[in-house]
């Protein structure tokens, strides 16, 4: 930063501030106790103002450009002095300078979850960040309420302060906005946008700031709240439940896993629905199952002659249903099976065989 204060005598003559630094939010003229004569010049730059501020009061404000300090244009200092007949004499005031360019990329979050209504998951805790863009738009109202008479005034100085009253705002604005939590990961620009409109209203008058952009670049839900939308997603994918089992079915058979793996697993599964559905179709429901009859003595594993019909037997059995029906021991029905001699089909360790296989085994 380099200043420029050509003195003549013991009053200034050139009131100029060059500002070579990027951070710089507000600057107080150093006057080295010396007052300013009649017809001093004063030099405002382009993304500048020059506030006069005479005993705590504001006096005249600067634009860019080259000014002559005389009565003229003074008017307020003019009135605040109570110069009847003009200004003539040196006077002491303090002057300001105020950096009015863009200040961009400013960071912004919420170091705690903010606690919101949301219509899908009642209350939930968002954690949210993003960047902020912002100039200084009236630069009393700055100096008054921000600033104050700071010497040398940084934006590291305003950082911590600015992003807690962001947060604020942004709080109040995501609770009276109603966007659902899970809409706004699709609508952050939309969002940005909209909380602008809310935000300015309520940083101008009391700060004297403009945003000129506002960015969400992230919103978040608790961990626990992100599986459980996982989980909700997932059943999503999988759509029909029996067509999943049908496919997992055929995959694990295609593959041939042992026990037909994740096939093997869901073919049970579907098989033990099956068995279920039929007992419970049967008269009494599967409580009230009929018993099965016994077989007459003598009929083993390869007797002539089919087996008296059984009420309440089922369509699809396991070993023990068809030892039960052949009046023989599960041994003997299982190495029946592994012969062939009864048709069936082995998922995994489990065996399962169709009640008409039984009957054409009986008939031959």
């Amino acid at each position: 930063m380099a200043l420029m204060d050509f003195i003549k005598g013991e009053l200034l003559d050139v009131i100029e501030w060059t500002d070579d630094s990027r951070d710089t939010l507000s600057y107080r003229f150093p006057d080295e106790d010396k007052a300013i004569k009649r017809g001093a010049q004063l030099i405002v730059r382009e993304s500048q103002v020059a506030q006069f501020v005479y005993l705590g009061e504001f006096g005249d404000t600067f634009k860019p450009g080259k000014h002559t300090l005389v009565t003229d244009n003074i008017p307020v200092l003019t009135k605040l002095k109570s110069w009847k007949y003009g200004f003539e004499s040196p006077f002491k005031a303090d002057v300001y300078y105020v950096t009015t360019r863009l200040f961009t990329g400013n960071k912004w979050g919420t170091a705690n979850p903010i606690m919101l209504r949301d219509k899908d998951f009642g209350i939930v805790r968002l954690r949210a960040f993003g960047t902020y863009d912002f100039k200084i738009a009236d630069p009393r109202v700055f100096l008054k309420e921000v600033a104050g008479s700071d010497f040398h005034f940084h934006l590291d100085e305003f950082a911590d302060t600015m992003r807690s009253r962001m947060v604020s705002v942004f709080s109040d604005a995501m609770a009276s906005s109603g966007v659902p939590a899970l809409d706004m990961a699709t609508r952050y620009t939309e969002l940005g946008d909209a909380l602008l409109q809310l935000i300015n209203p309520q940083i101008g008058p009391k700060y004297g700031l403009e945003l000129t952009s506002f960015l969400v670049e992230n919103v978040s839900v608790p961990p626990e709240v992100e599986q459980a939308i996982d989980k909700r997603s997932s059943m999503g994918a999988i759509g029909n439940l029996n067509d999943y089992v049908k496919f997992q079915m055929a995959e694990g058979m295609g593959q041939g896993q042992p026990g037909g793996g994740m096939g093997g697993q869901a073919a049970e599964m579907a098989m033990g629905f099956a068995m279920a559905q039929q007992m419970m179709n049967q008269p009494g429901g599967m409580l009230g199952a009929q018993g099965t009859p016994a077989i007459a003595p003598g009929v083993g594993v390869g007797a002539a002659g089919p087996a008296p019909a059984a009420s309440g037997v089922p369509e699809l059995m396991g070993i023990a249903d068809v030892a039960k029906l052949l009046g023989v021991s599960e041994a003997d029905a299982l190495s029946a099976l592994e012969k062939g001699d009864i048709k069936g089909k082995k998922i995994g360790s489990t065996w399962r065989i169709t009640r008409a296989a039984v009957d054409e085994f009986l008939k031959s």
